[in-house]
């Protein structure tokens, strides 16, 4: 096959990409290059989408899937408006942040979207909504040959969000002097997949056509057992000292992600739903989910090898943990 990679220079198109070309296929990538290199085998072709003429080197060819990575409506669309009429199939991979509300446990696809954002944008608070649009439209212009993955928390080796690391990599170097670690003590869902598993998935799709539009995640699990999972991992016997989320609010400690945070927690009861989507569809379309467990000895390996010490972008610090583990002794 013919395979044209809209991105493949940063995680998850990386990813596919390099599966693409260890499966035999000739792949391409359309990036700018900033985000590093392509793997080995693959063709990069430098461009800039925003620019005239981005596709003009791809668009002379008859491809057998485009899979496109991009979050502003303005690259699908000129994407689509060169690539579409030459591609037999269209993988677009879209986010569960599309969905309005987050409240629902085992909502599926069909549940209310967000008012799609039609222009460009860097902020935060569009990009579910740049999605949406993003996906109206692949759907509006190839309805017959569309893949649109609703991806959901993307784990593994390679998480530059530092969300899915943080756990096993604080347990195994714990921030304080006996070993205990601060956890939140809430029954939250959490629904990751390993990012080799999504890439596999979305080459299968491509290589066999698969249409519609799917959540793309893992298996739901409890907070803690999550925990317990990156725990054993780790190595970890130290104490857990566990805080409700008025605590956490309380003390200025933030969800999911950012500076301060506890990554994978999340408030209930409005985000009772936000990892706990069904994804049955997607699993009807062949997306398999290795164990969890594999997961985290593979991104506490590469989180080591990048440094423990080193900035970043979820969790939080260890002076800062250490000090609220003393303050949560305190009230106990």
């Amino acid at each position: 096959m013919k395979i044209l990679v809209l991105g493949g220079t940063a995680w998850l198109g990386r990813e596919v990409a390099a599966q693409a070309v260890a499966a035999g296929h000739a792949v391409t990538a359309l990036a700018r290059g900033e985000s590093g290199g392509v793997p080995a085998g693959v063709t990069l072709v430098q461009a800039d989408r925003t620019a005239p003429g981005a596709y003009d080197a791809v668009s002379g060819t008859a491809w057998d899937a485009v899979v496109d990575l991009a979050r502003q409506p303005s690259h699908v669309r000129g994407a689509l408006s060169s690539l579409a009429g030459t591609t037999r199939s269209w993988a677009f991979v879209s986010s569960a942040s599309v969905y309005a509300a987050d409240d629902e446990p085992g909502a599926d696809e069909s549940a209310r979207l967000l008012d799609p954002f039609v222009d460009d944008d860097e902020a935060g608070q569009t990009y579910g909504a740049r999605k949406v649009a993003c996906e109206q439209l692949v759907l509006d212009a190839v309805p017959d040959r569309a893949l649109v993955a609703r991806s959901g928390l993307i784990a593994g080796p390679g998480d530059h969000t530092d969300r899915t690391g943080y756990w096993p990599l604080r347990f195994a170097h714990p921030a304080t002097e006996d070993g205990a670690v601060l956890v939140p003590d809430s029954p939250v869902g959490t629904q990751v997949l390993d990012v080799r598993d999504l890439a596999a998935w979305l080459l299968g799709c491509a290589e066999r056509a698969v249409t519609g539009v799917v959540n793309a995640s893992g298996p739901v699990l409890a907070l803690g057992d999550h925990l317990e999972t990156a725990r054993r991992v780790a190595g970890h016997t130290g104490e857990l000292v566990p805080v409700s989320q008025e605590w956490l609010a309380g003390h200025r400690v933030s969800p999911w992600s950012g500076e301060r945070s506890l990554p994978l927690w999340l408030p209930l009861p409005e985000y009772a739903g936000m990892m706990t989507r069904s994804t049955a569809a997607a699993q009807a379309r062949g997306l398999v989910a290795r164990p969890l467990d594999q997961t985290l000895e593979d991104t506490l390996a590469w989180e080591v090898s990048q440094g423990p010490g080193r900035p970043r972008r979820a969790g939080l610090s260890p002076a800062d943990e250490a000090a609220l583990v003393d303050l949560a002794r305190t009230a106990s």
